[in-house]
């Protein structure tokens, strides 16, 4: 990777990562505080919220119907999804410690807290939560398997791909065979750090 590659990246993540925190710290700043777990809002806007919370009769007959329709095909994905679950992340207790790979915490990814927004019914919450555990799940799941790509394979496509994981624009270039085993095992030591995305400790 050649030094102004280098450079924009690391600038994309110092910006991307101040864009979150200015955005967090203006999120909390106007409507909320994080105690804990909790989420603790102003007692003028948890009075609006309860006002805009729609009774489940209500929502019932308003809601749409392909939405009750589909709603058993979405929730039977529950299934291939604890699955998934469970076996990727014996695979990371099992092997990661195997690889010397540091571990990814789900709790960066997998995240519930919108059941306790006032305005949602009972059925809305369960629709975030499901929505909650599966979307972190993914994003859980790439990253664990983002690292294991790294540790293996840390080398770009030919061909231009559409979303690719964080890692992957620290990778290799295809076909740049210089000292590759030796890069390679720059990868295999940065990742026991769990550092920079993708990007060796020198």
């Amino acid at each position: 990777m050649n030094e102004k590659i280098s450079s924009l990246l690391a600038q994309m993540h110092a910006l991307d990562d101040e864009l979150r925190t200015a955005l967090h710290e203006q999120e909390t700043r106007v409507l909320f505080e994080i105690r804990g777990k909790h989420v603790e809002f102003e007692q003028s806007i948890k009075q609006a919220h309860r006002k805009l919370k729609q009774g489940f009769f209500r929502w019932l007959v308003t809601n749409r119907p392909q939405n009750l329709i589909t709603g058993p095909i979405i929730y039977s994905m529950i299934v291939p999804l604890l699955l998934t679950d469970l076996l990727v992340s014996f695979y990371q207790a099992s092997c990661f410690p195997i690889y010397r790979i540091a571990k990814v915490r789900r709790a960066d990814f997998i995240v519930f807290d919108r059941a306790q927004l006032q305005y949602l019914n009972f059925i809305e919450k369960f629709h975030c939560t499901y929505c909650e555990y599966a979307n972190g799940l993914i994003a859980y799941l790439q990253e664990i398997i983002a690292r294991t790509e790294e540790y293996f394979c840390p080398i770009k496509h030919a061909r231009k791909i559409t979303g690719s994981h964080a890692r992957y624009a620290y990778f290799l270039n295809y076909g740049d065979a210089a000292d590759f085993e030796s890069r390679l095992e720059a990868y295999r030591v940065a990742l026991g750090k769990a550092g920079h995305p993708g990007k060796p400790h020198n």
